[in-house]
């Protein structure tokens, strides 16, 4: 897609993954077509900016001949032959099948995390082949999206999703069995409205979630784009029920699942080594934020050889715009770490820039106000801690998928309005607007709080609040 600084073109992660290989094919990538700018996003994917106009094509062959973009292996529709594909059928179906439909988001720490329920990745694997197969599924929304959740400590469980599955400590016959929830996200406290409707086996969950989709394109109108406008008029278990009758699963519904929630997370288990589970108990994952989500290429690069030389040859990008370098050994977890810190990147959740998400803002974008990075990288050096700030150019909120505690939306150039999610725990201050007002920000960012504020204002009060809510 087009953008201020040139074209944009967004790479998908199945689970958020990439080998070395495939980071060091587009870190060349993005130096040979575009301005060597690469971009971590909100679900856990990459992005090259400033794409020269005419490199288009020459850009998708080199990624799609790193391994990336769809695969077809073989043709895993429900009530398919899975016979082989040739070269003309499987470059026919990659054509047919949006790349928009793989939006399967997992843990950054799927498969290895200390506190998982479930191992996740063979589930992902399965429901990913679905998704590449299915020309129908072409038909949804590009934002339309799924989570496979496996109960692990370090999880996004603040992104909202269409469908969304959590693993549950019950079983049923021996089996473990999956929340099932539409439009939202598992819940962890029981105060929040809204939660699972209704559970299902893990081995059911992929026909189930092959079965969702179909149910929704067969139900949706040309204006229900996501799950949460076909519920206007369907009822979720009414939809439910539906999909599991045309995948031919059985959907459990008792107090145990009314009742259900979920073990909370701890975001910040993104930042810094952490031990894996008790089966790989010497190794470690290490994490670290990208400096506003931003990297050049050859910060890419290096990244590429330290996973190469330390870890599995892979490493995972995570939905906080950073990074994940798993199956560490304990031995190497302080060069690793120290590796990361030459590199610019932030280990420590109390730095202020590592918890603050940024737009792409008015060098980027022509609908932002101000230069959202720069400022923000201003606001940072004046912050105290590392409070949580969403800073965004305009309304559309396009670099963060949840509100975040506090978000500053420009009005003008070095200029913002300040919101507060009611949901922070932190002490209020003066709210300028009323309760059942609603002005441009408040159903994305929460309350406005103040408006026109310079870098300097914004900083005073954030740093007053902080003071406040220590304990």
């Amino acid at each position: 897609m087009a953008s201020r600084d040139g074209g944009l073109c967004r790479v998908k992660l199945p689970g958020g993954k990439l080998s070395a290989t495939q980071a060091i094919a587009i870190a060349e990538a993005a130096r040979t077509f575009a301005t060597g700018v690469i971009e971590l996003t909100n679900r856990a994917n990459l992005q090259l900016r400033g794409v020269q106009a005419g490199a288009e094509a020459a850009l998708h062959r080199r990624l799609i001949d790193a391994g990336l973009g769809p695969h077809v292996q073989r043709c895993a529709v429900a009530g398919d032959d899975s016979r082989e594909l040739t070269g003309d059928e499987d470059l026919a179906r990659q054509t047919a099948v949006a790349d928009d439909v793989r939006n399967l988001m997992l843990s950054a720490t799927a498969g290895c995390d200390a506190g998982a329920l479930y191992d996740t990745t063979p589930l992902a694997d399965t429901i990913l082949l679905r998704l590449e197969n299915e020309p129908r599924f072409a038909a949804l929304s590009p934002k339309f999206s799924v989570l496979l959740d496996g109960g692990e400590h370090l999880a996004a469980l603040d992104h909202p999703h269409d469908i969304w599955l959590s693993p549950m400590a019950a079983t049923v016959a021996s089996e473990p069995m999956f929340a099932l929830g539409f439009a939202g996200y598992p819940l962890t406290t029981p105060t929040t409205p809204g939660g699972a409707i209704a559970a299902v086996r893990a081995s059911d969950v992929p026909a189930l979630v092959h079965a969702l989709l179909h149910t929704f394109i067969d139900l949706a109108d040309d204006d229900h784009k996501r799950m949460r406008d076909l519920l206007r008029v369907h009822r979720a278990d009414d939809v439910a029920d539906r999909a599991a009758a045309r995948a031919g699963v059985t959907l459990h519904r008792d107090a145990a699942v009314s009742g259900w929630q979920r073990a909370p997370a701890d975001p910040l288990r993104r930042f810094g080594a952490w031990p894996q589970r008790d089966a790989d108990a010497s190794r470690w994952h290490v994490g670290a934020q990208a400096p506003l989500g931003r990297l050049n290429a050859a910060t890419l690069h290096a990244i590429a050889m330290l996973s190469r030389s330390h870890a599995q040859d892979s490493f995972r990008v995570t939905p906080w715009q950073g990074l994940l370098i798993t199956d560490v050994a304990e031995r190497d977890v302080a060069q690793v770490e120290r590796a990361l810190d030459g590199l610019g990147m932030i280990r420590h959740a109390h730095t202020p820039l590592g918890r603050m998400i940024a737009c792409a803002g008015s060098t980027g974008c022509a609908k932002a106000l101000s230069d959202t990075k720069a400022d923000a990288r201003a606001l940072a050096e004046r912050l105290q801690t590392g409070v949580e700030v969403h800073v965004s150019g305009c309304v559309r909120s396009c670099a963060s998928a949840h509100r975040a505690p506090w978000s500053l939306l420009a009005v003008g150039p070095g200029q913002y309005d300040l919101y507060r999610d009611a949901a922070s725990d932190v002490a209020p201050l003066d709210h300028i607007d009323t309760p059942g007002t609603r002005r441009d920000g408040a159903a994305r960012f929460g309350a406005r709080v103040a408006t026109h504020l310079t870098l300097e204002a914004i900083a005073l009060r954030l740093n007053s609040q902080d003071r406040i809510a220590q304990p």
